[in-house]
């Protein structure tokens, strides 16, 4: 906004009248005839006088609001010259000018008033604005606090409800087809299968090929393109997290898979319980949210409440699979008896439940005592714990797989606990020490899972068949002493790195 000077515009005109110095002052909303008064009054004459007024150069200048300022060195001549005796006409024609002047003045006035309160508005705003800085950016601070809290908030609501009808983003056709090599089909049922080599739609691929392979097409009579369509609706329902997402799915029912193989599970159990296996593992983190159990029921979440803290992530995991499938457009299971698919809800249900780290030992526990008591492949419950087993090996099995393709997943894990911690570290609520950042590092968050969790796991797994000894129990021994001599080697250059500070 302008100054005061240049909001009133005052201009001061010098004049010569017959050699005399004199000089005028009027604003730039001064009308022409209030100017030529003024110059008459100056040069004292009658009003009604002819006025005209000259540069130095002779030029005539125009009486108006606009004139060219001058200077007392160069002023304007006037130049005047009487009326002639007023006749009616004439008197007449100078009311009409009278009035016209009279008009303008006033539209000018009017202007004025205008521009004048327009300009006094800005300035009440901005004294305004520039009084409650202040107080405004306090209360910016305020504001900003309380969305970050809203934001947290609605973090931690972001799960699907279990009533919400969950659609297909985009069908079939944007499914491209792919012609697996025999090379592929064998890999892919190997526990070295490298996972990071396939784009989503070739995962995606590769399941379908194991429900057709393993029978299950058959033995559900599942359509085959209801099966595309689920597969995508439930690639669609796993999130975009560092660890528990979709390629994380497909990991373990890869290994789900490999199992089936490499134990001939077949012998043992029936078509039905390799589907409900397989289909648990697909659907076993369905739309994971990122943060695990007990920051769910420390940070009082919705699916804490809902699930009255028992397993709130593996319920939520069921509950989602089971919406997927009450949708007849995904439905795989549409057109097994009513008997079927009630033992498959069961099963499926189930297995998703015993991926709670926090049963494992109830569920081991269980697994040893028919071990010990002599395991019956016809006994349903000794079955039914070999099935948890299985899927709770296959959840955490990364480790078994070459370096190359578990290391990475460590990364990733390890990136999804530090998330998690450092929002509990906001939020003021408890932190695991394995997953704090500042405590934790690759080798020691492995070290001890590998010895105490995994290795002991696969080899109860190994007492019904042998072949995953050398398969699966040896490479977790081999991973165990690589992280072992990993956590030697830091530990020599943090003391390399202390005694080097020391000496300077």
């Amino acid at each position: 906004m302008g100054n005061g000077s240049s909001f009133e515009q005052i201009k001061t005109i010098y004049l010569d009248i017959n050699g005399k110095e004199e000089k005028i002052i009027f604003s730039r909303h001064s009308t022409p005839l209030e100017i030529h008064e003024l110059i008459a009054q100056a040069a004292g004459v009658n009003k009604h006088s002819t006025i005209s007024l000259r540069d130095k150069n002779g030029a005539h200048v125009a009486v108006s609001p606009t004139m060219p300022v001058n200077s007392a060195q160069n002023p304007y001549k006037v130049v005047t010259r009487e009326p002639p005796p007023a006749t009616d006409n004439d008197a007449f024609q100078a009311v009409l000018t009278h009035v016209a002047e009279q008009l303008n003045r006033l539209v000018k006035v009017d202007e004025l008033k205008t521009n004048f309160n327009a300009r006094l508005t800005s300035l009440e705003k901005r004294m305004e604005l520039e009084g409650l800085k202040a107080v405004e950016i306090e209360k910016c601070k305020s504001e900003i606090s309380y969305i970050r809290d809203q934001l947290w908030n609605a973090q931690k609501n972001t799960a699907i409800s279990d009533e919400t009808k969950i659609n297909l983003k985009r069908d079939v056709p944007n499914y491209p087809k792919y012609t697996l090599s025999q090379e592929t089909v064998d890999y892919l049922k190997q526990p070295t299968f490298d996972i990071w080599h396939w784009e989503p739609n070739e995962m995606l691929s590769l399941l379908e090929h194991m429900y057709h392979e393993l029978g299950l097409v058959e033995e559900f009579n599942i359509n085959p393109i209801v099966l595309k369509r689920w597969l995508l609706c439930v690639q669609e329902n796993y999130r975009n997290n560092p660890f528990h997402n979709f390629r994380h799915c497909f990991c373990v029912t890869q290994m789900m898979y490999g199992m089936i193989h490499l134990c001939k599970l077949w012998e043992r159990m029936t078509t039905e319980d390799l589907g409900i296996l397989l289909t648990a593992a697909v659907c076993h983190d369905l739309d994971h949210p990122g943060y695990n159990n007990t920051y769910q029921i420390n940070a009082r979440t919705e699916l804490a409440i809902r699930y009255n803290d028992i397993s709130p992530l593996e319920n939520h995991h069921c509950a989602v699979a089971f919406q997927i499938l009450s949708n007849p457009e995904t439905n795989i299971f549409a057109y097994v008896d009513k008997d079927t698919f009630k033992r498959i809800r069961a099963g499926i249900t189930m297995l998703i439940l015993a991926t709670d780290m926090a049963r494992h030992a109830e569920i081991m526990e269980s697994f040893k005592e028919k071990l010990a008591a002599g395991f019956d492949d016809k006994n349903k419950e000794h079955l039914d714990t070999l099935k948890m087993v299985l899927i709770k090996c296959c959840d955490i099995s990364n480790e078994v797989r070459p370096m190359e393709v578990s290391e990475p997943w460590v990364d990733c894990l390890l990136e999804e606990y530090f998330n998690q911690s450092d929002r509990e570290k906001i939020e003021g609520l408890p932190v695991a020490p394995f997953m704090d950042r500042d405590k934790v590092t690759k080798p020691t968050a492995q070290i001890g899972f590998i010895k105490f969790v995994l290795i002991p796991m696969f080899e109860t797994v190994a007492r019904v068949f042998t072949q995953i000894d050398e398969v699966m129990v040896q490479p977790l021994k081999n991973a165990k002493d690589r992280y072992e001599e990993m956590k030697s080697i830091e530990e020599a250059q943090k003391e390399a790195k202390k005694a080097l500070s020391q000496n300077h």
